[in-house]
């Protein structure tokens, strides 16, 4: 999933290549479940003729600030991507769209076309993305429900101590957590815990006055080298466990030392055990670590991913609105590698009938059996034609 750096190096992207530029031709794609709450008309209509501003960015939201509102916002998913034609953009392996493909691309969601002729889209080949129009979206969820950014309002390291002691969660959870700190996401995650020696299923609340100045201080360097590259993972140093973390669970080895994978918070962690120990009570958990299932398909485990952009999609939700049940999403089908409509299908994600045909299918009482038993006498058994 793209984290704070990838989303900031769009926004620089569109700092130094789309301000003070009008917009002349907007496109808007006709696909609710990445727009949200704006008819594509109207959508294009609101913006047509503004001009761009800024390019503004918290966590990992970005928006475009527009000579007056409304303001084009833009919740990057699980694979949503700026592109701008002709120019250089950051990408990663679940949102590169190929240079040869059509312009716009069929996954474009979100295309503008500028007085000078430039060209941006935001694309989404997943479809977890949200693309909505906002008068002002710092005021309203997510973005008014976000942690302090962990670029733009770091925390000193006596406020990082403090909060951590107040928290009983596990720390990698914490981490992830967008109202704590946002930004932050898997391989962030992984990487800090692992730069400052700390298991990721420590108590956040366990820290030691050392162990938190050496949490805050990866913190800072990890996102503020990631985004000096542009979130260009060939230029991370290489003493980053980033390099190691998405080999296969025993094949998995950085610097000569084993790569273990957990799940922790609901998602796939790398940590090296030999260097990230628990102590204290922590350390009889351990042995109770659920192993994490990793799939040829996924390495970073898509599961993890969908249940945690739901969690943000459901806190940009009206807090009175009953909460709808939701049934377990089936398991994604294997693809080929040109699929890729059929990728967008698996991302729709409809819900799962399967657990109410169970409770129909499944008996209950003696009289469902002696009805299911009845049945199947007098079904006539299949023979070949005379």
């Amino acid at each position: 999933m793209p984290e704070l750096p990838e989303v900031e190096a769009a926004r620089r992207a569109i700092e130094d290549n789309c301000l003070g530029k009008k917009i002349n031709r907007v496109i808007i794609a006709d696909d609710t479940k990445v727009i949200d709450g704006i008819s594509p008309s109207d959508f294009q209509n609101s913006i047509l003729g503004k001009t761009i501003v800024s390019a503004r960015r918290k966590g990992k939201n970005l928006w475009l600030e527009l000579d007056s509102p409304p303001f084009p916002s833009f919740q990057f998913g699980m694979a949503g991507a700026i592109y701008i034609k002709g120019v250089a953009v950051t990408t990663y392996k679940r949102s590169a769209v190929k240079e040869s493909d059509e312009w716009p691309s069929k996954y474009s969601k979100f295309f503008v076309e500028l007085d000078d002729g430039l060209e941006l889209s935001f694309t989404d080949k997943r479809r977890f993305a949200k693309v909505r129009l906002l008068d002002n979206p710092v005021s309203v969820r997510p973005i008014s429900e976000l942690g302090p950014d962990a670029l733009l309002e770091p925390f000193t390291v006596d406020q990082f101590a403090k909060s951590l002691a107040k928290k009983k969660i596990t720390i990698k959870p914490l981490l992830l957590d967008q109202g704590f700190i946002s930004g932050i996401g898997n391989w962030i995650a992984d990487e800090v815990l692992y730069q400052a020696r700390i298991h990721p299923l420590q108590a956040a609340s366990s820290l030691s006055k050392e162990q938190c100045e050496a949490l805050h201080t990866s913190i800072k360097e990890v996102i503020e080298k990631a985004v000096e590259v542009d979130a260009e993972s060939s230029q991370f140093p290489s003493n980053w466990i980033f390099h190691a973390r998405e080999e296969k669970p025993g094949k998995a080895f950085f610097d000569g030392k084993k790569i273990d994978f957990i799940t922790a918070g609901g998602r796939t962690t790398a940590y090296v055990p030999e260097l990230q120990k628990l102590s204290g009570k922590d350390a009889e958990k351990a042995a109770k670590a659920k192993p994490a299932k990793r799939s040829a398909k996924s390495k970073e485990g898509d599961e993890g991913e969908e249940e945690e952009l739901e969690k943000e999609d459901d806190s940009a939700k009206p807090k009175n609105q009953k909460p709808k049940g939701r049934a377990k999403k089936p398991a994604l089908k294997r693809k080929t590698k040109d699929s890729d409509d059929d990728e967008d299908d698996d991302a729709d994600g409809g819900e799962d009938d399967s657990d109410a045909e169970e409770k129909v299918v499944k008996p209950r009482g003696r009289g469902t059996k002696r009805k299911a038993a009845s049945q199947a006498c007098n079904k006539k058994p299949k023979g070949r034609r005379s």
